[in-house]
């Protein structure tokens, strides 16, 4: 047997200790590490490497130049935008949202008649669906004397989303009207807390839009327009106000005022008045709008700043409180003294066929009034609360307290 040594000696190679994979490395592991015996990497891989590496930054930075500089690249611009936009689709369809104010004032603009005069009417979703008091609104201006055209005037103030949905489908000026932490989509029931604030939202933003140079007719949606009122309106009055009931005067303060409908002019003193009326909701706490009008139009402040004030004639702007009793001469027929959304739209649709019915006469019965009003028939007389009278929840305390 032949002895180790005559064999001839070979030297093992030996192995390098196997590499764990650093986390660093962002696209995988580099390979293992070189040493004296491993080749180098070839330089025909190092530069198509770094090439690589090189066009991506390139096209990275040419794209974004492209898309923040279209005037300078005009051709490039839309193939660079558009790739931009595949990934970063908020990019390009950002636009900030639109201030309220400036909103609104357009709208107004586009609705006002020649001397800076608007129609406005406020509207919830309880009030907006098919079928509802909001289209008898709008039917009695196309059935009416001269009122089809004042359609172009009215801006309808929308208190929450579907209400504005519903207002962009059926009319031209709507204006969304969302309040923070108040859902008023709901039917606002007479004296509960989501009335009064309604109530009171209303008149802070009259307020807004007198002061944005806008003189208004304000009227709520349960009002049917039969003729134009603007020729029984007074000419030098600043505020006119429709009435629960007329004792016969429109000078008289003892009137009973409604605060459904109302002519009020653009100027300092109505600006101021507005300011007032808001502000004294804190001076009498659980009161509507019209019970506070009731208080102030008393107060000093009214004669301080010159505010001329006239009661408009139920004859001409009568409800179901006092009816306006000749059709020959009635402008505007309110479903007032009537609690409940249901009662209102039979009484009202009752009224639109008075209405018809009138219209269909010949001249010489119409002089005679044949016809007169069918209502009130759901609503109820009895609803009418006096206008001295403190609101329910403080009548209720009152009581507790005399009995305790």
């Amino acid at each position: 047997m032949a002895s180790p040594r005559a064999f001839p000696r070979f030297h093992r190679r030996r192995c390098p200790p196997p590499t764990a994979v650093s986390p660093s490395y962002p696209f995988g592991s580099p390979g293992p590490l070189p040493t004296r015996d491993s080749a180098p990497p070839k330089p025909s891989k190092l530069i198509r490497r770094a090439a690589f590496l090189f066009t991506l930054l390139t096209l990275s930075l040419v794209m974004l130049y492209t898309v923040t500089d279209p005037i300078r690249f005009p051709s490039s611009a839309s193939i660079s935008s558009s790739t931009f936009l595949r990934f970063f689709p908020s990019y390009l369809n950002y636009s900030p949202p639109p201030d309220p104010m400036q909103h609104l004032e357009e709208i107004l603009r586009n609705a006002s008649m020649e001397n800076n005069t608007v129609i406005l009417t406020t509207l919830n979703h309880a009030w907006a669906s098919t079928n509802s008091v909001f289209d008898l609104f709008l039917k009695s201006f196309m059935l009416g004397e001269g009122t089809h055209r004042l359609l172009d005037h009215l801006v309808i103030i929308a208190l929450d989303e579907k209400a504005y949905n519903r207002c962009q489908v059926i009319h031209k000026h709507c204006f969304s009207l969302v309040t923070e932490d108040v859902d008023f989509q709901q039917e606002a029931y007479f004296m509960t807390a989501n009335y009064l604030k309604m109530m009171w939202r209303r008149i802070d933003f009259l307020r807004s839009v007198l002061e944005l140079g806008y003189s208004f007719v304000f009227t709520d949606v349960d009002i049917m327009w039969f003729r134009d009122p603007f020729p029984r309106f007074f000419p030098d009055a600043d505020f006119q106000i429709a009435c629960d009931h007329f004792l016969g005067s429109p000078d008289d303060l003892n009137n009973l005022p409604n605060g459904g409908f109302n002519y009020v002019k653009s100027n300092n003193r109505s600006i101021a008045f507005y300011k007032f009326w808001y502000a004294s909701h804190e001076t009498y706490p659980g009161y509507h709008d019209q019970d506070v009008l009731n208080k102030i139009k008393f107060d000093p402040f009214i004669s301080d700043i010159g505010l001329k004030i006239r009661f408009l004639d139920t004859a001409y702007f009568g409800g179901l409180c006092e009816r306006s009793k000749d059709l020959n001469l009635v402008c505007t027929m309110h479903a007032n003294c009537c609690f409940g959304m249901d009662s209102k739209l039979h009484d009202l649709k009752i009224m639109l066929q008075d209405w018809r019915a009138f219209m269909s006469l010949p001249p010489d019965l119409k002089k005679e009034s044949v016809i007169s009003w069918r209502v009130p028939q759901n609503c109820s007389l009895d609803s009418l609360r006096h206008f001295d009278s403190p609101p329910f929840e403080i009548v209720d305390q009152e009581e507790q307290d005399e009995e305790n």
